[in-house]
């Protein structure tokens, strides 16, 4: 019965850890099953019911996890005495080691045990010490209404809602880029007379004004990678293709100017793989030619080097088109286990990068209800291990979004559905935040 607890002590801890420190985080576990003032927590069959079909979306309560994962909420205040050594019988530190083995989503209902709890959790700390233990979780986070976001777990597959944004009229109609690091989700668009930064917090579940970058721009290539972010190209407020690059510091909030890269790019794609940064394929030069090459950042050395013929290239279809290379999404890349991946929503197709013979070469299909506007409106992601396609069909105004994964290491693509829920809007933005 307790196999599908998410707080099971043998998933906690490591073998090594003593028997005393497994009987105490047993019992916070058993604290939390049986509810800390807030009323009993939801059993994991109601939140999996939740997102498990169409029909379910919309009729049962909020999701437990909708509420763990916002553990600065008024209401999760809990007990308000304090313990510094948080778990008492067994310390502190073996306290820490414990909570960082913790799911994230559970981190809400931790917070409302007390103050001592609540002040970690928001501090950030669990989620270095998880950084540095190789504790990661890969949520998604994705967008389908101009100031509207959502979260997925995709291990326990919960929705979770995010406030909304408060921005002007402005900055919800124009066009945004989004980006997951560390702890925070970024969002960049547009005020009235420059570009802006909106920066969401987990650790305090609100939105705030980001720090801007010091040569503001759209339409760029990024990744994030722990906790930097690099963004290359795009255009600055006037329309002039950028050959520069950032880099963003999410601990520290600062921007860093790095080299200036062999070509100026927008529309391109980013990525990290094999400890490098790459900005792969876009649009560059007075005619705004489609370019095919990439160019490789290495953060030690801090230099580009430009790699020939490292861009998936438009499919036959679209060059048959003569459709404007500007009309085209940048190329949908993903990296998994150091692996280069691409979505060819023309010929609704996967394709792999060989990095010897530097050339592409197709593994299998996308799934066939994801659906795009020239690549616009299809979300394909790194998530871990596995690869996630984000989109669905729609006709007459109404549709859903699926989402679907693939584990590249299990063999040729076969798209599980993780979720599905009714939407009439395609996704406008998505990232990844692990941590």
């Amino acid at each position: 019965m307790l196999e599908d607890r998410s707080f099971l002590a043998s998933r906690v801890f490591s073998s090594s850890c003593q028997q005393e420190t497994q009987w105490a985080c047993f019992n916070l576990t058993y604290r939390l099953e049986v509810g800390m003032g807030n009323g009993k927590r939801p059993s994991d069959h109601d939140g999996d019911e939740f997102v498990r079909t169409s029909s379910s979306y919309g009729r049962n309560v909020r999701p437990r996890s909708s509420r763990n994962h916002h553990p600065n909420d008024e209401s999760d205040s809990g007990d308000s005495s304090d313990s510094g050594s948080l778990i008492s019988p067994i310390g502190r530190d073996n306290s820490i080691n414990c909570l960082i083995r913790c799911s994230r989503s559970d981190y809400g209902s931790i917070a409302s045990l007390n103050r001592s709890f609540r002040s970690l959790i928001r501090s950030g700390e669990l989620y270095k010490l998880r950084r540095l233990n190789g504790v990661i979780e890969h949520w998604v986070y994705f967008s389908c209404h101009l100031l509207e976001w959502e979260a997925f777990d995709p291990i326990q597959r919960r929705w979770m809602h995010l406030p909304r944004m408060d921005s002007n009229e402005c900055f919800m109609c124009s066009d945004k880029e989004s980006l997951g690091v560390g702890t925070d989700l970024l969002v960049f668009g547009k005020d009235l007379n420059s570009h802006v930064t909106y920066r969401y917090s987990i650790l305090t579940n609100s939105w705030c004004p980001g720090v801007s970058m010091n040569d503001p721009r759209c339409l760029f290539g990024s990744a994030s990678k722990g906790e930097i972010a690099i963004l290359a190209g795009g255009c600055d407020s006037n329309g002039n293709i950028l050959n520069t690059a950032e880099l963003y510091n999410s601990e520290t909030k600062t921007w860093v100017t790095l080299p200036n890269m062999t070509k100026p790019r927008k529309l391109c794609s980013g990525v990290f793989m094999d400890k490098k940064f790459y900005v792969i394929g876009g649009v560059g030069g007075s005619e705004a030619k489609v370019l095919t090459c990439g160019e490789e950042y290495d953060l030690e050395t801090r230099k580009w080097t430009e790699i020939p013929n490292m861009s998936p290239g438009r499919s036959a279809a679209a060059r048959d088109s003569d459709m404007p290379a500007a009309a085209e999404a940048p190329p949908l890349l993903a990296v998994v286990n150091n692996e280069l991946y691409a979505a060819d929503h023309t010929d609704m197709e996967v394709r792999k990068y060989d990095k010897q013979r530097r050339e592409w070469f197709t593994v299998g299909r996308l799934p066939e209800r994801a659906v795009s506007t020239n690549g616009w409106g299809l979300a394909f992601r790194a998530c871990g291990d596995r690869l996630i396609v984000i989109g669905g069909p729609r006709a007459m105004g109404e549709g859903y979004i699926e989402l679907n994964s693939w584990v590249p290491s299990e063999g040729p693509p076969r798209w599980d559905l993780l979720a599905r829920k009714p939407s009439a809007n395609f996704v406008y933005n998505c990232a990844v935040m692990g941590c």
